[in-house]
Parts: structure tokens; C-alpha cells; sequence
């Protein structure tokens, strides 16, 4: 180990271009917290955001991108007691993945299961834990039910249907092209909405039978809340967790009167660790069982060398990928050729 490391700054606000390498002291680990080696880290939509320079990190954290990383431990901090040197870990951050080391809170940290590589476990703790939260314990989401999944393609809508489908619910999807459409349908979608060819709500309703879904997990917002408001089911719950199509929206909150309808929402990254700490507990017991059985995995798009840091963003500014788009460090356990197709 060095005393400095590499790790991803944007600069100022902008596109990839504004993503660069620095030299950076590399931290020691305080009460509770490990410094782990980064052999991979994965991309995530607020990150984009972040380098977009509309989505800041919560005071008193670094100004280094991601939000999750896989690696081995190499050091621990004083109440430390689970985990130890050259443990391999996944772990959720609040900031400071894009580097060859990073600091990791042991609450917010899971063992990596024999059945994931690096690459493949850099892709688990963001939308692992936001979608267990939102769909699982918030929306309530149980074997039996319907989900509409809107952006079935993306980081979390992959991770969605995976893990819906394993726990015994039916899953609708949407999808921007037939193509991405037949991905979800491939991934165990029971139904996957060509959104620019096909109205969801309409469609959603079809396929169950007029009823609605029980649970809709959406990221869009905007002109999808009313639409979600109609297309629910009566005792429905909707889950929204981004607003990538606008924050605000003219909306006749009538439905959610009379179809007696949950809408919630939730924010990940600034939150106690005390509540990742209960998520982590929660994942080790219900969902790496599924990983470790092979039932559910990470579906990886594309690796990109660390080094090659912008077209892994370029990529997922495009919006055609499917599944996460992880960043490999040197040495990691793989190391792709520059924007390999997994």
C-alpha cells in the first residue's frame, strides 16, 4: 500500500469530459470503518448526476464519485469485529468508490458470496439495498403480487425483476425498445411495455386482468406520477425513488382517495448507518441465500479500465445499456479490455 492514491473528481459540471484522475492521501480507517483495496467499482445514475453537478454529496463526505465498490480488506479500524485483512467485501459509500482505495463503514458491508467475482459484486450494493428498501420493505411487495417496473433495463430495474421473481411475484416491466423489452422478458419479466409504442397503463391493467399492479417502483416522475396514481391497483403502492422525467407534475391525487393508495419515496445516499446497517442485515439473510443458490445475480452490461473512467459515463449517458456498467481497477480479479462487453 501507498500513501496516496488515484481516484475520479469531475472538475466543474459537464459531460464525461469533465471526469478526471488526481493523487489523493490515502486515508486511514477510523471507529467501525475498514479501508478496503478497490478491485472494482460500479456506475450508478447519481453519479452521473453528481458529475452533472445536481446531486452534491452530504456534507462532511468526498468529492470522489461512487457509490459502491467491491475489494479486499486491508486494514480495520477500532470496532471492527466482523470482518478482518484480505476479506473479500462488497460495500455501499457515500462517496470516494472511484479510487484504488476506499474507506467503507462495516455496517454498510457484505461478505462477497463464493458465486460473485469483483466485477460482479461492484454491481450489488446500490441497487441491492435501494431496491430491498423501497420494494421489499416499504412497498411491501409479496410473493402472489403484481410489480410494474418502470426502466426494466436499467441498474435497478434488472436488479427488480431478479429479485422479484425469485421471491414469487409477478413482474411487468417497461422499456424503451422492443429489444430492451425482450432483455427484460429474457431476465424473467412475465410482461415487458414498449413505452413509446405502447400506453402502460392501459397495458398494466390488461395483463392483470383489470385490476392494476399491487406494487409500481418508478424512477421517472413527472408525468408518470398521475399515471401510476391510475394505472394502480385498489390498495396499491407506489414507490418512487428519482424523478429523471421532472420533480414536479400536475396530478389529481383523486385515485389515491379512493383506491386507498401508499405513495412513497425514499433517498439512499445521505441516510444513518444505523438504517444501512438493517438493510445490510436484511440482504445477508433473505437475498445473498439467492445469490449464493445462483437463483439472482447481478446483470453487468459492460466493464470499463478505470483508467477509461469517461466512456464508461459516455456509456451510460447513451441509455442503451442493460444491467450495470462497472469500472475495473488494476490488479483487479478480471481485467477487461476497455469497454468489454460482459
Amino acid at each position: 500500500m501507498t500513501s496516496t492514491l488515484r481516484a475520479v473528481i469531475a472538475r466543474q459540471p459537464g459531460g464525461p469530459e469533465v471526469l478526471e484522475l488526481v493523487n489523493r492521501p490515502c486515508p486511514n480507517p477510523g471507529v467501525g470503518e475498514m479501508l478496503v483495496r478497490v478491485r472494482a467499482a460500479g456506475i450508478n445514475r447519481p453519479d452521473v448526476m453528481q458529475r452533472q453537478g445536481n446531486y452534491p454529496p452530504p456534507p462532511g463526505a468526498s468529492d470522489v464519485l461512487g457509490l459502491e465498490l467491491a475489494g479486499t480488506v486491508e486494514a480495520v479500524g477500532p470496532d471492527v469485529r466482523e470482518f478482518k485483512q484480505d476479506d473479500r467485501v462488497m460495500a455501499l459509500v457515500h462517496s470516494g468508490a472511484y479510487a484504488d482505495w476506499a474507506i467503507v463503514q462495516e455496517g454498510a458491508t457484505l461478505p462477497i458470496p463464493d458465486s460473485l467475482d469483483f466485477t460482479e459484486a461492484a454491481a450489488f450494493p446500490e441497487t441491492f439495498f435501494t431496491v430491498w428498501s423501497n420494494v421489499f420493505e416499504r412497498a411491501r411487495l409479496a410473493a402472489g403480487e403484481t410489480i410494474l417496473i418502470h426502466g426494466g433495463t436499467s441498474g435497478i430495474g434488472t436488479t427488480a425483476i431478479s429479485l422479484a421473481k425469485a421471491l414469487g411475484s409477478q413482474v411487468i416491466t417497461t422499456a424503451g425498445s422492443d429489444e430492451k423489452c425482450q432483455a427484460c422478458l429474457d431476465l424473467g419479466a412475465d410482461a415487458a411495455i414498449n413505452y413509446r409504442t405502447q400506453d402502460f397503463v392501459s397495458e398494466s391493467r390488461r395483463l392483470t386482468h383489470g385490476r392494476g399492479p399491487d406494487v409500481i417502483l418508478d424512477m421517472v416522475g413527472g408525468d408518470y406520477i398521475a399515471r401510476n396514481l391510475e394505472a394502480v391497483a385498489v390498495d396499491g403502492r407506489i414507490a418512487q425513488i428519482a424523478f429523471l422525467g421532472g420533480a414536479k407534475a400536475e396530478v389529481d391525487f383523486t385515485p389515491l382517495l379512493m383506491k386507498r393508495v401508499t405513495l412513497t419515496g425514499s433517498t439512499l445516499r445521505a441516510r444513518p448507518i444505523e438504517m444501512k446497517a438493517k438493510l445490510a442485515k436484511a440482504l445477508r439473510e433473505k437475498v445473498l441465500p439467492l445469490i449464493q443458490a445462483g437463483k439472482v445475480k447481478p446483470l453487468i452490461d459492460s466493464v470499463f479500465a478505470f483508467e477509461d473512467v469517461r466512456n464508461a459515463h459516455a456509456r451510460m449517458d447513451t441509455g442503451a445499456h442493460i444491467g450495470k456498467i462497472v469500472l475495473s481497477m488494476p490488479n483487479g480479479e478480471d481485467t477487461p479490455q476497455q469497454g468489454a462487453k460482459a
